[in-house]
């Protein structure tokens, strides 16, 4: 019998090559088997877990801190769930409170990581395990989040591609003691120095909590007053979408809706938005927050039972623009 080696593979490789992805494929399933049955061990029976969150009134926050809450019970344990309104002194002190009920674990959800840190360090100190929702703490043992390096990078490449990679940007940069937020900034100012012709508009415009619709309105109509010409602003940036729904409203009431504009967490209306062809918002990178604060509470049941964590734990984002919004909001299950 004649073999043909011609193309490198023969007969015999062949089989032994279909053997070897039979096997992959049945040890990918094997392990999905095995992944999802230890889903189904998780448990926090008998376990009480602080749950903090710096405020719920965004779409991004409440999701997460609602899910966080809704999980803990699901594994059978007890959540002692605060929320600081948006109040630094508030939020320290449900800390300080959080701490000296001893729970079995602290999450916490967002927050300036000066205010937070020393007393995630402090609950740490006093034998609580804590874990994070998008915060940078090296006294996390366990942060859930998104990639905010993907996300900085991909929603500043978004941006530059629309422009032709030329024009003034207007960036609100209020938080950057928020670790999400200042990655994403910085990769924004990653991103353009490669675009020498891409000027970030000076002084960089602050947002604010509460109120941010109506501050970026206010912010981005002083803005187009002082450049009256169409071309001079090219797109408006912001770390979030809160702050991209005002000044895309403002933009709206002005008539510049040649302007463009960007933010990150996929709210429902920023996302409507995006949807509009008529609308200038042009990008939002959707995070899913709901699993988030779920697997930031599987994490800890995981922890509690003995596995070793990552330092991080990602869960994907979506970055959605005009020709794919349809199909991204239909991913994440939002009408």
């Amino acid at each position: 019998m004649t073999t043909d080696t011609s193309n490198g593979v023969n007969r015999r490789n062949l089989l032994k090559l279909t053997a070897a992805a039979g096997f992959a494929a049945g040890a990918a399933s094997l392990l999905s088997a095995k992944t999802a049955a230890a889903e189904e061990t998780l448990s926090l029976k008998g376990k009480r877990i602080g749950i903090s969150t710096a405020g719920t009134d965004h779409f991004f926050d409440l999701n997460a801190y609602n899910a966080q809450i809704e999980e803990v019970k699901r594994l059978g344990g007890e959540p002692i769930a605060v929320d600081a309104g948006r109040n630094d002194g508030k939020l320290v002190s449900q800390l300080q409170t959080l701490i000296a009920q001893k729970p079995d674990a602290i999450v916490q959800l967002l927050g300036t990581l000066t205010v937070i840190d020393p007393w995630l360090k402090k609950a740490r100190d006093a034998g609580i395990p804590v874990f994070t929702i998008d915060v940078g703490s090296a006294n996390s043992l366990n942060n859930a989040t998104s990639d905010n390096w993907g996300i900085g990078k991909d929603l500043a490449l978004q941006l530059v591609s629309d422009i032709g990679g030329e024009g003034n940007i207007v960036v609100f940069n209020g938080f950057y003691g928020v670790t999400p937020c200042a990655i994403r900034y910085d990769q924004l100012v990653n991103v353009t120095k490669y675009f020498p012709k891409v000027k970030i508009v000076q002084p960089e415009l602050r947002d604010v909590i509460p109120n941010t619709v109506q501050d970026a309105f206010t912010q981005i109509t002083a803005i187009l007053a002082k450049y009256p010409e169409k071309g001079s602003i090219k797109a408006i940036w912001s770390a979030w979408d809160i702050p991209q729904l005002g000044a895309t409203q403002a933009l709206v009431a002005a008539g510049r809706t040649e302007i463009k504009t960007y933010g990150v967490d996929g709210s429902p209306e920023v996302l409507q938005l995006v949807a509009d062809p008529a609308s200038p918002a042009a990008a939002d990178v959707a995070q899913q927050p709901a699993e988030l604060g779920r697997v930031a509470i599987r994490n800890v049941a995981r922890y509690l039972a003995g596995e070793t964590l990552p330092r991080e734990t990602y869960v994907p984002a979506l970055l959605a623009n005009k020709q794919n919004v349809g199909e991204v909001s239909k991913k994440l299950g939002i009408g």
